[in-house]
């Protein structure tokens, strides 16, 4: 079996606590159990990333909007984000992690992600 390793795989998960990162790649899809929009951003150093999903529900719009303040652009009412605006710019992540029962098996699932978004 031949295996592809593209740019950027070779990196390990970044540890807990603060990040000073470039937002590298922007994922769309929808969540596996309800069909929710969401957006998956990679944060990015020299040193690792991580993976965060936003979703595009009433609770997930506080972040969203957010990290589109954190980065520079600003969030208005009637207008819309383009995530492909996040692409190359930088910011402070702090990086931790949060546990959720998977809706299907009900085992704890612990996920690494950005808990929080800091002005560079």
């Amino acid at each position: 079996m031949k295996i592809a390793v593209e740019k950027g795989q070779d990196k390990t998960l970044l540890p807990n606590g603060q990040q000073q990162v470039s937002i590298t790649a922007i994922e769309e899809g929808s969540s596996e159990y309800k069909g929710i929009p969401f957006f998956a951003v990679r944060f990015e150093n020299d040193e690792g990333y991580v993976s965060h999903r936003f979703y595009q529900s009433p609770a997930g719009m506080p972040a969203i909007i957010s990290l589109f303040e954190r980065v520079g652009i600003h969030a208005e009412a009637n207008k819309e984000l383009d995530t492909k605006q996040l692409v190359g710019k930088e910011l402070t992540i702090e990086v931790g992690e949060r546990s959720y029962t998977d809706p299907e098996t009900n085992n704890e699932r612990t996920l690494k992600q950005a808990v929080d978004f800091l002005a560079s």
